[in-house]
């Protein structure tokens, strides 16, 4: 089972767990912070799901439909959780606004302290090894799960004390108040995620520090005159390159294909996971006159 894999199904029995402490504790307190809190654990759970399931999908291989692979499953999986916090953030929105004009009053906030408590320190756990994962695999889907679980350790401490300052200090309306701020954070973590996904989806190019630390190892090759045309984007988590090169036009073909398995080896200890096209062109080739996003040398600034 791979990692990325690994991570969602951690993800799904930390919601299961944490989904069911909160339900005990909204119907011991009727807090609508712990409500919310309810509410977000249940949409994690159906989040997780979906992780799982592009996940898995995106790990398929390659088939006759499909050349590129299903990287881009993650991807839409990350969509569907955006969408998902987003209706929680509302129905949580609406549910505190309710409560603030009815003046309603939670109980027992120990029992809703306690099981935040315990969500705090099963989800700093789960977010801990979601970021491992992350860092080794580059899951868009992983990384968007856990931008959300790591909302919930903002939510959770905020449950903690909307319920001090209310049953405690005696602060009527905080408990809703709180409701509020965690709906609004739900929001802004749903615009943040959905971000990554999109520009998956429109395969945007590499960040410039890595497009130009791409350039400066192909840079190395003498026998490169030129390098034009570089077109990056990333599915799932998996790279793809395609560029063209000016070589010199008296070269053979099978000098210039040995050129490029070094260039491709070299590429691939650098970037690994990368999967690397490139078109060979006799120097001062030019495709496309007037274009400078294709016909630009990027080496002329590295040498």
């Amino acid at each position: 089972m791979n990692l990325a894999r690994r991570a969602a199904l951690a993800s799904v029995a930390c919601a299961v767990l944490l989904g069911t402490l909160k339900a005990w504790a909204a119907w011991r307190t009727g807090s609508v912070a712990v409500l919310a809190s309810l509410a977000d654990s249940v949409l994690d759970l159906v989040a997780s799901l979906v992780t799982l399931a592009g996940v898995h999908w995106a790990s398929q291989p390659a088939d006759h439909d499909h050349r590129f692979g299903h990287g881009k499953a993650e991807a839409l999986a990350a969509l569907f959780q955006v969408a998902v916090i987003a209706v929680s953030a509302f129905a949580i929105l609406l549910r505190a606004s309710q409560r603030l004009m009815e003046h309603q009053s939670s109980v027992e906030a120990e029992y809703g302290i306690a099981v935040s408590l315990i969500a705090i320190v099963v989800t700093l756990a789960l977010t801990r090894y979601q970021r491992a994962v992350v860092r080794r695999t580059g899951s868009i889907a992983i990384g968007t799960d856990r931008i959300h679980y790591e909302s919930d350790l903002f939510l959770n401490s905020a449950v903690i004390v909307a319920l001090a300052l209310e049953s405690y200090a005696g602060i009527a309306g905080a408990d809703a108040v709180f409701g509020i701020a965690i709906g609004l954070w739900l929001l802004f973590g749903a615009w943040r995620a959905s971000v990554a996904a999109i520009d998956q989806l429109m395969d945007k190019e590499w960040p410039e520090e890595k497009r130009q630390r791409f350039v400066e190892v192909a840079a190395r090759h003498p026998e490169l005159i030129g390098l034009h045309d570089l077109r990056t984007r990333t599915s799932g988590s998996k790279d793809f390159v395609q560029f063209h090169i000016w070589m010199d036009p008296h070269m053979t073909v099978l000098e210039s294909h040995d050129v490029v398995e070094r260039l491709e080896k070299e590429l691939a200890e650098e970037f690994p996971g990368t999967e690397v096209l490139i078109h060979v062109d006799p120097e001062g080739q030019i495709d496309e006159p007037g274009n400078p996003l294709a016909e630009t040398d990027l080496l002329k600034d590295t040498r």
